[in-house]
């Protein structure tokens, strides 16, 4: 089970960088392709606390992260990256690129 402080799932993605925009991570959460510990997702209003496990499948992989913390801010790549850690399988072997869980077509300026 997972306790404490929690942030709303749309925001999270958003601050963590795992989405491009804030309106993207919204329709991500409303999409029902989201899963927050194995449950579907249907709204971007879902808690999301340290300790979960969130999945979502991107063209032809599933991403898997698990929630390391929660961010204040949507800060730079590198600090954003300390609140989660990448679980998608094959890749966690794999030496990746910084920008490997990007959604396709987003470029990072």
């Amino acid at each position: 089970m997972v306790y404490g402080a929690g942030l709303r799932l749309d925001k999270y993605l958003w601050f963590a960088r795992l989405a491009p925009s804030r309106s993207y991570a919204q329709d991500l959460c409303e999409s029902r392709r989201l899963r927050i510990d194995g449950r579907v997702v249907d709204r971007a209003s879902a808690l999301v606390r340290a300790g979960s496990v969130l999945s979502w499948p991107r063209g032809d992989e599933i991403i898997v992260v698990r929630v390391e913390g929660i961010p204040d801010r949507r800060g730079p790549y590198v600090e954003a990256r300390e609140y989660y850690t990448d679980l998608t399988p094959e890749r966690s072997n794999m030496n990746c690129g910084q920008h490997a869980l990007l959604p396709e077509g987003f470029a990072v300026a």
